[in-house]
């Protein structure tokens, strides 16, 4: 496992699991949570799931990556669209596991470019990329010009 030296931690308390109440430590984050009805819990109307947090976090992580990565290449990615489904489900070997699909658009770069560019940010920058590999299936759809 690689180390880090941290530049920035950010700290979020839970309580009462996925049917209670997620806040970030400096309060720029609070939400109410709440079981899906597809998965037996109480989808109630205005709340959100730990899924919905970690798809718009993986999708700003991811569209930062990239844009990190295309200007080293002279490239500008700043506009493209980062789209991260997160689903939940039962694992083969028990208890229950993610799956992750990621849709990059970007009509400004080639299609042969922006994959080049999204391959690089997935495999050496993105920190949720890092986390998930061999950990989570993780997919692309990459939508260029």
């Amino acid at each position: 496992m690689d180390t880090i030296k941290p530049l920035f931690t950010a700290t979020a308390t839970a309580t009462g699991g996925r049917n209670g109440h997620s806040e970030a430590s400096d309060g720029s984050v609070r939400v109410d949570l709440s079981v899906p009805k597809e998965i037996g819990g109480p989808g109630k109307p205005g709340t959100t799931t730990p899924e919905h947090l970690f798809a718009a976090g993986y999708a700003a992580c991811f569209g930062g990556a990239l844009d990190l990565v295309a200007k080293q290449h002279k490239q500008d990615a700043s506009k493209a669209k980062v789209t991260s489904a997160v689903s939940i489900g039962p694992r083969d070997g028990g208890g229950f596991g993610l799956a992750v699909k990621i849709r990059v658009e970007d009509k400004s770069l080639p299609q042969a470019e922006l994959a080049t560019l999204v391959r690089e940010a997935h495999e050496k920058i993105c920190p949720y990329s890092h986390a998930t590999r061999g950990n989570v299936d993780v997919t692309f759809e990459i939508v260029g010009a």
